[in-house]
């Protein structure tokens, strides 16, 4: 498989990480996974946005431009070729030596790029029938708005759900829902759809900003305001949200129905505007290209 590493695409086999690159040794860098449909980049630029905000909030300079990341990016797919997956890309803050916890000095050590693409296809059982969850305590850092490829805590809280035999974690702090392992979460109370603010305690999502517009247009009333697990396992449903699993309804969690233990309507709603949202886009992006 060819993988982009800086300017080069090159087969994976010769990509090498020095022992000191500060993402092998320390968690410092972020990333960005794209979705990819029938060959179009889905949500592009709101992607790259948020890849430029989170290396400014860990006071990162990167050494390009979001015109030369994406023509990057889009040769690698050209290269690649798949039609439906994701593009992964992350960026470290580069290799300095010695092993110090400074940040080295940008005018001197270059942050490295790496990106890979996948294919994916579309969760479609997983939408129609809903999957499990268990809550699990949300102990992650305060910094969960930076999209950083250091994810040990999401990944302990996703593998304390699935030691108890749960598909997905929902994680409480304090009480209160934050979001899904990798996902942003969503409820349904009477119509209405409520989902944590942004803020340092979750990831701004491009899915729920697309989700956002969506409901605007359905008239669907939304409340982003942070709820209980009471009020959680009150709800008439629940959802999640990301660039790859799309919509994904939750049926149950702490082996407790939500609503009728069935996807329910305002997620069946949400989800088909959501697949019409991006066949208008890979329609309109085709359109341009004859």
């Amino acid at each position: 498989m060819k993988v982009l590493w800086n300017e080069q695409i090159i087969d994976e086999s010769k990509v090498k990480i020095d022992l000191e690159d500060r993402g092998y040794q320390f968690g410092d860098g972020i990333y960005e996974v794209i979705r990819i449909y029938d060959g179009c980049m889905y949500m592009e630029k709101e992607h790259l946005d948020r890849f430029w905000e989170s290396a400014q909030k860990i006071r990162m300079t990167l050494p390009f431009t979001q015109v030369e990341l994406s023509q990057r990016l889009h040769r690698l797919a050209n290269e690649v070729g798949i039609e439906n997956g994701r593009i992964y890309f992350q960026v470290t803050r580069g290799v300095a030596k010695p092993r110090l916890h400074d940040f080295p000095d940008s005018a001197v050590v270059q942050p490295v790029l790496l990106a890979d693409i996948q294919p994916v296809s579309r969760p479609s059982v997983k939408q129609n029938l809903g999957i499990r969850a268990g809550f699990v305590e949300d102990r992650r850092w305060l910094h969960c708005d930076i999209k950083s490829i250091s994810l040990l805590g999401n990944l302990l809280a996703l593998d304390e759900a699935k030691q108890k035999g749960f598909e997905e974690a929902v994680l409480l702090r304090e009480g209160f829902v934050t979001e899904a392992s990798a996902s942003n979460l969503w409820m349904v109370k009477d119509g209405i759809l409520y989902t944590h603010p942004d803020g340092q305690l979750i990831l701004p999502g491009i899915t729920k900003m697309k989700i956002r517009e969506l409901t605007k247009a359905l008239g669907i009333e939304v409340k982003e305001v942070a709820f209980t697990k009471k009020e959680l396992l009150a709800a008439d449903e629940c959802f999640k949200t990301s660039s790859v699993a799309e919509i994904v309804p939750i049926i149950e969690i702490d082996k407790q129905k939500i609503g009728d233990g069935m996807p329910g309507k305002v997620t069946k709603r949400i989800l088909k505007a959501y697949i019409e949202a991006i066949n208008l886009f890979v329609q309109a992006h085709l359109d341009r290209c004859q």
